[in-house]
């Protein structure tokens, strides 16, 4: 039989390793692999394997299974990940907001509530800490003290699939307030305001999510952006401007880079609940103003790979 190692001269061969392991297996309490399932959150079976290999030694169990656990993250780092889920959460004085977009390779994995309580709890920490870029949010400290790459590389290894904590973005306002909006999981936006209004706030971030402006008044569109605008305009009404005077064609293009910019910008957009008005006369209408604003979306910018639900499951039941 092939994979069967025969003995010399016909005698009976003893697997030392296999007599070895089987003793140890036995000596392996269901006490000792609930406490190991309960400090890496692993499979039953894994950690009874991880702890006969290490001699029931707790310590050294863990240790090889995080390992393992950074080995398969590495293999599986350059796998697409375009689903995922929005965490924004603002402080309890309103003073300060945050948002992080993490992503995994598939939805079946962004509902698990492994990958939803990860998620979460980088959310919070987020909140709670004085970061500002990626490698620092990498290296965070969650409530629980584990370091936020170390529990993303666990659940790569535990979920089958490629995380990433793609992007975040954090407002503090010693004077103003904050607010966010999730629409479901996949939209998520925060927003900064002159002054403290919760509720304001909240409608605003909502509009944003629905809106999608690019930024916040007509001054902060960029210049290219317009020129590019009214080049577009120019090309597609070739035929109608050809014989009219350059005043009347300056007034068109004037026209056109107005309606523009009232749908790209916040302050120029119609009010969702109200479209009799702008939110710019909405603001001005509470005294109030926005500072700025962030709009996550799961997914947004990365080439997404189709795959229907029956694969989706496969791929976890191979654990590729």
């Amino acid at each position: 039989m092939l994979g069967k190692k025969t003995p010399p001269h016909g005698g009976v061969f003893i697997d030392m390793n296999n007599e070895e392991n089987q003793r140890m297996s036995n000596t392996i309490s269901a006490a000792m692999v609930k406490e190991l399932r309960e400090r890496t959150s692993s499979g039953m079976m894994e950690c009874k394997k991880a702890l006969v290999e290490a001699n029931g030694d707790m310590e050294l169990a863990i240790e090889n299974m995080r390992k393992s656990g950074l080995a398969k993250a590495d293999k599986k780092s350059d796998r697409i990940a375009a689903e995922g889920i929005i965490g924004a959460k603002v402080s309890a004085d309103e003073k300060t907001v945050a948002i992080v977009d993490v992503n995994c390779e598939t939805d079946f994995v962004a509902k698990a509530d492994d990958f939803v309580t990860f998620v979460n709890n980088v959310t919070e920490a987020l909140l709670n800490s004085d970061i500002e870029t990626k490698e620092q949010l990498l290296a965070m400290k969650l409530a629980d003290g584990t370091i936020v790459d170390e529990v993303r590389r666990g659940l790569i290894a535990k979920l089958g699939e490629n995380i990433t904590v793609r992007r975040f973005q954090k407002y503090h306002t010693a004077t103003g307030g904050t607010a966010c909006y999730l629409h479901g999981k996949k939209i998520g936006v925060i927003v900064e305001l002159a002054k403290a209004d919760n509720e304001l706030g909240k409608d605003i971030a909502m509009h944003i999510a629905a809106s999608k402006p690019t930024c916040v008044s007509d001054d902060q569109v960029p210049a290219e952006l317009i020129e590019k605008e009214k080049e577009i305009f120019l090309a597609q009404q070739e035929e109608k401007i050809k014989g009219k005077p350059a005043d009347i064609v300056e007034k068109m293009v004037t026209g056109r880079v107005s309606k523009f910019l009232a749908e790209v910008t916040l302050m120029g957009q119609s009010f969702i609940k109200d479209d009799k008005v702008t939110v710019g006369k909405l603001l001005a209408s509470k005294g109030n103003s926005v500072i700025r604003f962030a709009r996550l979306e799961v997914g947004e910018g990365i080439e997404k790979k189709e795959e229907n639900f029956a694969e989706e499951v496969m791929a976890q039941v191979r654990g590729s």
